[in-house]
């Protein structure tokens, strides 16, 4: 499970839309499962069906999130055209078995947000209680 603050869900949801047709993304941290901090970066590959990290960015927040005394519970990234599960690229592309992979799908009228641990190339839902 992962406990996550209802204004952090509708701001992923913000930034999700706001950069349509890309993908949106960016790391959660928190201690114990509890979301604390929510932060977007930059998806520098400006694509609509995959993301990555701006480096620069990403190290940023890991040096924010440890100097807060939080660790990187989940990263998300936005499906402006599919559904909320991992696609074959998440897959393969997952490699932290400890941290949540959060996906925000656009695809229908109202935003779908799912959570998931991988670990192998596979993926096992997770509850998502806000708080």
């Amino acid at each position: 499970m992962i406990e996550i603050p209802q204004q952090i869900i509708d701001a992923i949801i913000r930034q999700a839309y706001g950069e349509l047709p890309d993908e949106a993304c960016g790391l959660l941290a928190g201690t114990e499962g509890v979301v604390q901090a929510h932060y977007p970066l930059t998806n520098v590959d400006h694509s609509p069906e995959h993301f990555s990290f701006d480096p620069g960015e990403q190290f940023g927040v890991l040096r924010e999130a440890r100097a807060q005394g939080w660790k990187i519970l989940a990263n998300y990234h936005s499906h402006p055209a599919s559904p909320a599960r991992p696609s074959d690229e998440d897959l393969r592309l997952a490699y932290d078995p400890g941290i949540v992979y959060l996906i925000v799908s656009l695809a229908g009228e109202t935003p779908v947000i799912k959570a998931f641990r991988i670990i192998d190339g596979t993926a096992g839902e997770v509850l998502i209680k806000l708080k």
